[in-house]
């Protein structure tokens, strides 16, 4: 089932919620510009940063910052007619705010999960990433590790 980005507010991911359910604890996000909103219940799966070519590309990062959630924990309350999808490989869906480009999330439609930006979330989650994935796929001048020194902020002397 794919995601319905011109459902009703409180609506889940497969289109199936009540505003009931959108009254519920969670935790919310949004994209840069503020248009699209969403709320999730919970992580459904760890945090990973995912090193892949295409979140790369999408993102213009080292990596993107992606968690599962449960399609039915997740409800655009929002924004839906300034979503846009992107198929970024086969029976793979990218949704990003049409205003703003802010990627919100990634879908593939059999699957029980959406992929969750975590970076669009509006506060902690209370996990922290326990992974970094397809680093195979890393470009050679992105190394962890590699005593580059690191800052909170600006690099002193900017």
């Amino acid at each position: 089932m794919t995601i319905r980005p011109d459902a009703a507010l409180g609506s889940t991911a497969s289109g199936t919620g009540t505003r009931e359910r959108r009254q519920a604890l969670g935790l919310t996000g949004s994209c840069l510009c503020g248009v699209v909103r969403y709320e999730v219940d919970r992580l459904d799966r760890p945090i990973a940063h995912c090193h892949c070519r295409t979140c790369r590309k999408a993102h213009a990062s080292a990596f993107a910052t992606t968690a599962g959630v449960l399609r039915e924990h997740f409800r655009w309350l929002a924004g839906g007619d300034w979503l846009r999808a992107f198929k970024s490989s086969p029976g793979k869906q990218r949704w990003f705010c049409s205003t703003c480009g802010t990627h919100l999330l990634a879908e593939r439609p059999a699957q029980p999960h959406v992929v969750l930006r975590v970076a669009t979330l509006d506060d902690d989650p209370g996990a922290r990433p326990a992974m970094h994935i397809w680093t195979s796929h890393d470009p050679p001048w992105l190394r962890d590790g590699d005593g580059m020194p690191c800052y909170p902020e600006w690099q002193p002397g900017r």
